[in-house]
C-alpha cells in the first residue's frame, strides 16, 4: 500500500489553517446567538434588522456547513487508508487518492473564500459597463462584455437586476447599470475594475481590416440600506424623466417613469428604468447613486494616504487591466497577473473565474 501520510498530514494542517482564519469556534457561538434572534416570533417587526439577522445567520451556516463538509471527507479518506492499511489492501489506492484529489480541490475553494479581505467583499455589487474608445466597435465589445458579466453571474447561480441600459448608435451598447446579487459578488467583481481592450477583425469597417477598441467595467459594493450611510440633500439633485425604453411591459413605453439622478457636486450620474413606476424608479437611483458616494469617499480616503505614503509605481498599462486578442490569433492575457489562455471563446462566455482568482491571489501577494 502506497502511503498517502504526508498528503493527509498536509490536509489536516490546512483544516486546522482555515479554522483559526475563519474563527471556527467564535463562529459555532455565534450561530448559537443567531439561532435565538432568527426564532424570535417578532423578528420582522423590524425588517431592516431582521434582513441583517437572516443574512448573518445564512453566512455563518455556510461557513460552518464547508467546514463540517471537509472534516467529514478528511475523516472518510483517512478511514479508508487505515483500513487498506490494514488489510494490505492495494486495490484501494486509486479511491484513496480521487478522494485526497478532490479534498486539494475543496481546500483550495475555500482558501480562494479566505483571500477576500476587504470590508464589504461579501456583498452584492453594482455594476457598469461603458463603451469607449473605438466608436460602433467599442459599444459592440461593451455588448458583449455585458453578455460575459451576465453569463459569468449564471455560472455562479447570482440574480441579475439589469437597472438600465443605453443603446448604441449604431449596434451594441454605450452603457449598462446592473446589479448583481451573491455572497462575495463585490469581493469577485472588483477584480474586474478597469478597462477592457479588444482586438479582432471589425464587423462594421473595410472587410479584413483589424481594430482595436476600448470598454471599461466598475463595481462598487451594494447594500439595501446603503442610504443611511451617507447624507444626500435633494437640493444638489437635478432629477430628470424620460421613457423608459427597457422591459416592463405597455406602462413602462407610454408614461415617462424612467429617472435620471445627477448628483451636481459630484458629478455622478445614475438612472434606473427597470421598476414600472417613476417612484420605484427614483429610489432605487438613490441606492445606486449611495453606493457610489460611498466608494468615491473611500476612493479620496485612500488618494489621502498615497499622497502621504508618496508616489506609487503603476502596475499594468495605465487603466487597462486585459486584453482580449480574437485576431491574428486568440488569446485573453491579463496585464496585471500575467494570467492568459487561449479560449477566448469561454471567457466571452463567461468563464472568468480563473482571471478573479488570480488577481485576489496576486492581490494578496503584493500587500504581504
Amino acid at each position: 500500500m502506497k502511503s498517502f501520510d504526508d498528503e493527509l498530514a498536509a490536509l489536516n494542517k490546512r483544516l486546522d489553517d482555515a479554522k483559526m482564519i475563519l474563527a471556527y469556534e467564535a463562529l459555532l457561538a455565534r450561530k448559537v446567538d443567531l439561532e435565538k434572534l432568527v426564532s424570535d416570533s417578532n423578528l420582522w417587526d423590524d425588517p431592516e434588522h431582521a434582513r441583517k439577522v437572516t443574512g448573518e445567520y445564512s453566512s455563518v451556516s455556510d461557513d460552518l456547513n464547508l467546514i463540517s463538509m471537509l472534516s467529514r471527507d478528511l475523516e472518510d479518506a483517512e478511514t479508508l487508508y487505515d483500513l487498506g492499511k490494514e488489510e494490505e489492501e492495494d486495490s484501494l489506492e486509486p479511491e484513496i487518492e480521487v478522494s485526497i484529489a478532490e479534498l486539494v480541490k475543496e481546500f483550495d475553494s475555500l482558501e480562494l473564500r479566505l483571500l477576500f479581505s476587504g470590508e464589504h467583499d461579501s456583498k452584492d455589487a453594482v455594476c457598469e459597463i461603458h463603451a469607449g474608445v473605438g466608436g460602433t466597435d467599442a459599444q459592440d465589445w461593451a455588448e458583449m462584455m455585458l453578455r460575459m458579466y451576465l453569463r459569468w453571474a449564471e455560472r455562479r447561480g447570482f440574480e441579475v437586476e439589469i437597472d438600465e441600459v443605453s443603446p448604441g448608435q449604431e449596434a451594441g451598447i454605450l452603457s449598462a447599470t446592473m446589479i448583481i446579487r451573491g455572497r462575495f459578488a463585490y469581493g469577485l467583481l472588483r477584480a474586474e475594475k478597469g478597462v477592457h481592450r479588444l482586438v479582432r477583425i471589425s464587423p462594421f469597417g473595410a472587410a479584413g481590416k483589424r481594430q482595436t477598441s476600448f470598454s471599461s467595467f466598475d463595481a462598487v459594493p451594494y447594500m439595501d440600506d446603503m442610504v443611511d450611510e451617507v447624507a444626500i440633500d435633494e437640493k444638489e439633485l437635478r432629477i430628470d424623466t424620460y421613457r423608459s425604453s427597457g422591459a416592463g411591459g405597455q406602462h413602462v413605453n407610454v408614461t415617462d417613469s424612467a429617472v435620471r439622478i445627477t448628483h451636481l457636486p459630484s458629478g455622478i450620474v445614475v438612472s434606473c428604468q427597470n421598476e414600472r413606476s417613476q417612484h420605484q424608479n427614483k429610489a432605487k437611483a438613490l441606492q445606486i447613486l449611495a453606493a457610489k458616494l460611498v466608494e468615491r469617499q473611500r476612493q479620496q480616503r485612500r488618494a489621502e494616504i498615497d499622497a502621504i505614503a508618496g508616489p506609487q509605481s503603476d502596475v499594468g498599462w495605465g487603466s487597462q487591466i486585459r486584453s482580449y486578442v480574437l485576431a491574428p490569433y486568440q488569446l485573453v492575457k491579463d496585464l496585471r497577473t500575467s494570467t492568459e489562455t487561449g479560449n477566448v471563446d469561454a471567457v466571452l462566455d463567461g468563464d472568468l473565474d480563473n482571471f478573479m482568482e488570480s488577481y485576489l491571489r496576486w492581490e494578496r501577494s503584493s500587500v504581504s
